[in-house]
């Protein structure tokens, strides 16, 4: 039988706002395998930034000075996105930085279904990751969304599984 198709996002923001993404990671994952990566700096709004957001990710406005704006790469990423399923860890966080970002530049919304990781397993990603061996850099979005998405591909192996026991 085979996996749904999915792309695990993952943002890093600059700031305390949505809108304030620097970062983006995109796996995107079919019958189980990965058929396309995204790993992309965009340079934040006035490329301003909140030194405790950098002491997060280590990203800088040096980093993003010269990068696209969010506006010039989303329709690099926009298939990966629009009429499909998105999974993230802590999904929330990450679907609020997509639509406050398309928000910002009036793009028109997409139609996305949103799978979340933390709630499936109800634990944080590094912790997940170390429990399951799964390579982590802790907050670069390319790295988050990677281990997001090998989490949900154990989750789909496992809903796949015959079930066992009686009917009587």
């Amino acid at each position: 039988m085979p996996l749904e198709s999915f792309s695990a996002l993952d943002f890093e923001t600059a700031t305390w706002s949505p809108a304030s993404v620097c970062q983006v990671g995109i796996v995107r994952m079919e019958n189980g395998e990965i058929v396309e990566k995204i790993n992309r700096l965009i340079q934040p709004p006035k490329n301003e930034y909140f030194y405790k957001n950098i002491e997060v990710h280590g990203i800088q406005p040096d980093d993003t000075k010269d990068a696209p704006l969010f506006e010039e790469v989303w329709f690099d990423f926009r298939h990966l996105i629009e009429d499909q399923i998105v999974v993230a860890h802590n999904a929330n966080f990450d679907v609020n930085c997509l639509r406050s970002s398309l928000a910002y530049y009036d793009i028109v919304q997409p139609d996305f279904e949103v799978r979340c990781t933390r709630v499936i397993y109800r634990r944080g990603l590094a912790y997940l990751s170390k429990k399951y061996k799964i390579p982590l850099n802790h907050h670069d979005a390319f790295s988050d969304a990677h281990a997001c998405a090998q989490l949900y591909l154990m989750h789909l192996r496992r809903q796949a599984l015959p079930k066992t026991g009686s009917l009587f």
